[in-house]
């Protein structure tokens, strides 16, 4: 089982492919798995490289609370550990706070930026309806087959869930197989609300594609737009009939969009 010594904890990772390095960020609560419909079509053109955040899976979890910063800082490491000077960047939702604040700290190691269903935070950041935020918050039952199935409307649309049952099932049995420890969903949802770029986001050098679903009830899309619009020389790409899960939901339209940014 791989794992590095990155920023103070061991960090489980795995790569494939060869090529120019391609790192994938994962959002709350989940980890490398969660990749699973993108690492066979992005590692036929780029070196993968996925991995456990802090906490997650078989990564240590080290000191709690802890920041964005601090896992930016772990992901960072984690690409040094292997040798890495540059590489694209991919974050989804909170693995999108994290891909942003390693290009404000390290530019020279991103070389293109691609931040999906995310937002710069703060108090300007378009929040989810208040139900939909307290049922996704909510610790109670965390790795049960029930809270897991319950959230899927959080990230799916209905169509997706009503025509695609393989896929849905396939998914929840990926989740159930990869369980969070409370400890850690609450050191994440801390470090989330903690979150805020706004100010700072402008300073992002890296040419930058920022990807949303028109039908993200979790984080709206009008975070992404107002991101794209702060981030210079920013393209925005909006993929219909997607909710929060864009990138499992549309994997074949949003793999063939990163494909083809990064390879303009």
């Amino acid at each position: 089982m791989p794992t590095v010594l990155a920023n103070g904890v061991r960090l489980y990772y795995e790569t494939q492919g060869t090529g120019m390095p391609l790192v994938l960020i994962a959002g709350l609560g989940v980890g490398h798995w969660i990749w699973y419909k993108q690492v066979p079509a992005f590692s036929r053109h780029f070196r993968t490289i996925t991995f456990d955040n802090r906490g997650i899976g078989a990564s240590e979890l080290g000191e709690a609370p802890f920041t964005i910063r601090t896992l930016a800082e772990d992901a960072a490491a984690l690409l040094r550990a292997l040798g890495i000077e540059r590489a694209h960047v991919l974050g989804a939702s909170m693995g999108g706070f994290i891909a942003q604040e390693l290009a404000l700290a390290y530019p020279e190691i991103v070389a293109r930026l691609i931040l999906v269903c995310t937002s710069f935070g703060g108090p300007n950041h378009v929040s989810a309806a208040p139900e939909i935020l307290q049922a996704f918050l909510s610790p109670e039952g965390l790795n049960t087959e029930e809270r897991v199935r319950a959230g899927l409307p959080i990230a799916f649309t209905p169509r997706f869930l009503s025509e695609h049952p393989d896929d849905v099932e396939d998914l929840v049995q990926r989740r159930l197989a990869h369980p969070v420890s409370e400890q850690t969903f609450l050191a994440q949802i801390q470090a989330v609300m903690g979150f805020n770029v706004e100010d700072r986001v402008s300073a992002i050098r890296a040419p930058t594609l920022v990807i949303t679903g028109d039908a993200d009830v979790l984080i709206p899309p009008e975070n992404s737009r107002r991101l794209a619009a702060r981030i210079p020389n920013a393209h925005l790409q909006i993929i219909e009939g997607a909710g929060h899960a864009v990138f499992i939901e549309q994997a074949d339209v949003f793999n063939r969009v990163v494909l083809e940014f990064l390879s303009a």
